[in-house]
């Protein structure tokens, strides 16, 4: 079985070349036989740091030749995946939040054959969410997951967090549409996740952290209510009809 691990990226930085050096080192501590593959998928972004780290730690690289949003660049390079032949997409933050360590526990439901669709909680037991912001927090652990399991009629502790992995079977089905203009930004996710539930994929959560870096390299890049809304709408358009 092969792994793509997908890191979107966006002027990172320093944060992007953490990243980058702990999923080699997890790389090289490893045992496990199924095979992973990195791939930094770069939004645009005006430094150089995407390209240099690619080839510093011989990762698979791909641009966007100007930013176009993070669901653009995650769709592009889950197509990478399926051109290439791989059998599990993982996608991680490209910003340090996210512990490579875990990616094993990530797929080991694909792996075994006991789910199509992983999705990492920082709130399960076992699961860690550090010094998050207290507001970060409130909307993270109550807000949108409540919100999520009343629409997609699945009980869900964590629907936001970007650390998940999916069995490429899944992408290919045609009542995922995943190439709209409006999946672009922080969309894609959340719809992603309500469409395999609601097409009755199976579906698991498993405990991960997620910790964010010191105030003073930025906790996110996501606007306060307009980003918000971004990952809210998509389940107001599925459960109304009103997108497909």
């Amino acid at each position: 079985m092969r792994v793509l691990v997908i890191v979107p990226a966006f002027n990172e930085g320093v944060k992007l070349e953490m990243t980058a050096k702990r999923i080699n080192d997890f790389l090289h501590r490893r045992k496990n036989a199924v095979t992973i593959h990195p791939i930094i998928a770069d939004d645009g972004s005006s430094d150089l740091a995407p390209e240099q780290l690619a080839i510093r730690f011989n990762f698979i690289y791909i641009k966007n030749a100007q930013q176009t949003g993070v669901g653009h660049v995650i769709r592009k390079a889950y197509d990478y995946g399926i051109q290439n032949g791989y059998d599990v997409l993982v996608t991680m933050a490209g910003n340090n939040k996210d512990n490579p360590d875990e990616i094993d526990r990530l797929i080991e439901p694909i792996v075994t054959d006991q789910a199509d669709f992983v999705q990492g909680s920082r709130y399960l037991p076992g699961g860690d969410f550090g010094n998050m912001p207290r507001y970060r927090l409130f909307t993270t652990r109550f807000v949108h997951p409540w919100i999520f399991s009343f629409v997609s009629g699945r009980k869900i502790t964590d629907s936001t967090n970007g650390f998940r992995a999916v069995r490429v079977s899944l992408l290919n089905d045609a009542r995922i549409s995943l190439d709209q203009e409006w999946l672009n930004h922080y969309e894609l996710e959340p719809y992603l996740f309500y469409q395999a539930i609601r097409l009755n994929y199976r579906v698991s959560e498993v405990p991960v952290s997620k910790i964010y870096p010191e105030k003073k390299l930025g906790y996110s890049k996501m606007k306060p209510w307009v980003d918000w809304w971004s990952i809210l709408r998509p389940l107001f358009y599925l459960f109304f009809k009103i997108k497909k």
